[in-house]
């Protein structure tokens, strides 16, 4: 079997959030890679939060070419020959998601030839993974935050995520000033903690510097946080590690980090408690295997960042040091977008499929839909 084509196709996806019978529009820039065998079967792959318009590029007028011809299921060898053609020098960004997107099609792939589930071929640990629920957007006032955080956990979702510090240093200034948006954030946290007794967590997505993410964390440190994911700008280590030492939150990152080596020194230097490795970003299932590794050498639990729960659930199904995976309700809708019907979680865990590859594929019809409508033109990132 021999890689006939590799396609890439850049979408933006515009979604209605519509729990606790409210109603928010989002949209969530996407670019799907499909990858064809000279025997007629697909593999289907994905990333997300990046300019899909530039990955799309990537794939298309690089990768494609070097790809072709070659045996898919050799993904050791093609992701060596993807490193070296787009990060040759270490670079992350771009080049990490490309090598995301593609390196999922060929597991899929693999999974239809061999007639095996990727979470099976990964290892087959378990096969259901437990979740957390991704309710909490910055669209959301204070008073809805509260009603949907009942309604999830009125639903069975008794582990549950609201974002904090939304396009802090990004947008300094405008609308708010940092110590205003913390000051606001600590009101939303407490409304939320108010509201249900489920598991909570929050995340900065690297919106806040290290002043602003400790005084934001001693003020809500008393609601028993979880964890505190991507608290600081660029994941910097010594602002990691000066937090650690003033906030008993457990903190978490790596959900866009791009290569092995930046989780090599996160987890070493123990500025993160939890590692949040995620496969349609950080350059695939090949190389999360190998982060997997590295966080479990050094006793350090796993949980999916970054969304896209039923690529991720095929990692931390497969692996024996798998954890939770994110039910992020935006990109759970842009996936129904994408792919129809999907799993649904069922007392707080996804059941894994028993069809090969991932189990799902995207529907013709609706990405042709879906194409036809502009991309985001750096706007897609939520």
């Amino acid at each position: 079997m021999k890689i006939a084509r590799v396609a890439a196709t850049p979408l933006s996806v515009q979604v209605t959030l519509d729990a606790a019978g409210i109603s928010k529009q989002a949209s969530l820039s996407v670019c799907l890679v499909e990858v064809e065998a000279d025997d007629g079967r697909l593999g289907h792959g994905i990333t997300a939060i990046t300019e899909e318009e530039v990955v799309a590029a990537a794939v298309n007028e690089v990768l494609a070419y070097h790809l072709k011809g070659e045996d898919p299921l050799a993904h050791e060898k093609l992701w060596e020959r993807m490193y070296w053609m787009l990060s040759p020098r270490g670079q992350t960004g771009y080049a990490a998601h490309a090598i995301a997107a593609v390196d999922v099609a060929l597991w899929d792939l693999k999974g239809k030839a061999l007639g095996q589930p990727v979470w099976r071929l990964l290892g087959g640990a378990r096969r259901k993974v437990p979740i957390y629920t991704t309710f909490g957007f910055g669209s959301y006032s204070r008073e809805e935050l509260a009603a949907a955080a009942k309604w999830w956990t009125g639903r069975g979702h008794h582990h549950l995520k609201m974002v904090v510090g939304v396009h802090a240093l990004q947008r300094r200034d405008e609308p708010l000033p940092l110590g205003d948006v913390i000051a606001e954030d600590a009101r939303r946290v407490r409304a939320v903690r108010d509201a249900t007794d489920a598991d909570l967590h929050v995340d900065a997505n690297c919106s806040l510097d290290s002043f602003h993410a400790a005084a934001l964390a001693r003020a809500i440190e008393p609601c028993g946080l979880s964890f505190f994911e991507e608290p600081v700008k660029e994941n910097d280590i010594p602002s990691l590690l000066e937090l650690k030492k003033q906030t008993r939150i457990p903190l978490a990152a790596g959900q866009n980090e791009g290569l092995a080596w930046r989780f090599r020194d996160l987890i070493s230097s123990r500025s993160i408690d939890i590692v949040q490795p995620n496969v349609v970003i950080g350059g695939g299932f090949t190389q999360c295997v190998r982060i997997a590794a590295i966080a479990s050498a050094y006793n350090l639990p796993m949980a999916n960042g970054g969304a896209w729960p039923f690529h991720n659930m095929h990692l931390h199904a497969g692996l024996a040091n798998g954890g939770t995976v994110e039910y992020h309700y935006a990109s759970v809708k842009v996936c129904e977008a994408i792919y129809g019907r999907l799993p649904e979680p069922t007392d707080g865990y996804l059941e894994l499929p028993e069809a090969p590859g991932l189990g799902f594929s995207p529907d013709p019809l609706r990405v042709k839909e879906l194409a036809r409508k502009p991309t985001s033109h750096g706007k897609g990132k939520a």
